[in-house]
């Protein structure tokens, strides 16, 4: 049994993530748990998750930040530790209160470039 579709195609929010991060080198979109992923490859960024306990946050990125600016990066109070990715490091961004889109690029990029292919990463250096 396929999950329940757990997002808005029409959400601005959504449209915004979507360009940013298919803009990434051989980036795809794949709806996995009933959530967009973009993947190259390994999946980079989700959009939508929840914390532990089911509190769900729907208009959100989940993300794989750089090591060195992840404990400042828990100390924001719109960043959560997702369900299930947040022991593996992840990050969760809530873009409900009006996103800085500068920064949603950056976390983006970030996490690209640490699940990217050496290939992929040459690539988005040579644009």
């Amino acid at each position: 049994m396929p999950h329940p579709i757990m997002f808005d195609d029409d959400d601005p929010v959504l449209g915004r993530v979507r360009d940013i991060a298919r803009a990434f080198p051989e980036s795809t979109e794949v709806i996995a748990h009933g959530r967009p992923t973009f993947r190259c490859g390994r999946v980079f960024c989700h959009y939508g998750g929840s914390i532990r306990g089911g509190e769900r946050r729907e208009q959100s990125i989940l993300f794989h930040p750089d090591p060195a600016e992840a404990d400042a990066l828990r100390a924001d109070p719109r960043v959560f530790v997702p369900t299930y990715l947040g022991p593996a490091g992840w990050l969760g961004l809530d873009l409900s209160g009006g996103p800085d889109w500068d920064e949603v690029g950056e976390l983006i990029d970030t996490s690209y470039r640490r699940i990217a292919p050496a290939r992929l990463v040459r690539q988005l250096d040579q644009r």
